[in-house]
Formats: structure tokens, C-alpha cells, sequence
């Protein structure tokens, strides 16, 4: 049997939760439906988008650049030596049964 998941074990006799609680259940309507634009009006709109984009600078681009290079360079170190470990403990471990 599965145990309660409220404190006590048993939920107060005073308090129901879901439909049968005496609410009343109601149904969103469907949205609307959005009017088609042409295909001039959407690039009139992917334009404006993209005014509205702030790009980074070229200092804060070599600045990240550099950092992800850096966190690259130390992944691949922890997983070579990772590697290196594992490789020397199998290769113990197997040798142990010559």
C-alpha cells in the first residue's frame, strides 16, 4: 500500500483538493487566430527585431572567445588524465589474472 504524502498520513476530512472539492471546472476558448502577414510586412518585422539587438563588443567577443579556449583546453586536460587513470587501473586490475 503506498504510503500518504502529507504529514500525519491522512489528509483532514474538512479539506478535498481537485474537481470534487465543489469548484467548478472550467474550459479556456480556443485563442484567436493571428492574421496572416505578407511576406514584406515579416521582413519588415525580422528588421525591426534585429535593430532592436545590442551585439557585443569587439573587446567582450575576444574576451569570451579567450575564455572558452581556456575551459576547453582545461576539459581536455581533466579528461586525458581521467583517461591516462583509468586506462593504467584496467590494465592493473587485468594484469592481476596472468
Amino acid at each position: 500500500m503506498a504510503k500518504a504524502k502529507t504529514p500525519g498520513g491522512r489528509r483532514p476530512a474538512g479539506k478535498q483538493s481537485g474537481p470534487a472539492a465543489g469548484s467548478t471546472v472550467t474550459v479556456d476558448q480556443p485563442a484567436v487566430a493571428k492574421p496572416r502577414v505578407t511576406p514584406a510586412q515579416f521582413v519588415g518585422q525580422v528588421r525591426a527585431e534585429g535593430r532592436k539587438i545590442t551585439w557585443p563588443s569587439r573587446k567582450e567577443t575576444w574576451i569570451t572567445s579567450v575564455m572558452v579556449f581556456i575551459m576547453v583546453v582545461i576539459a581536455a586536460a581533466f579528461f586525458w588524465i581521467v583517461d591516462m587513470g583509468l586506462g593504467f587501473a584496467s590494465e592493473f586490475i587485468l594484469g592481476l589474472g596472468r
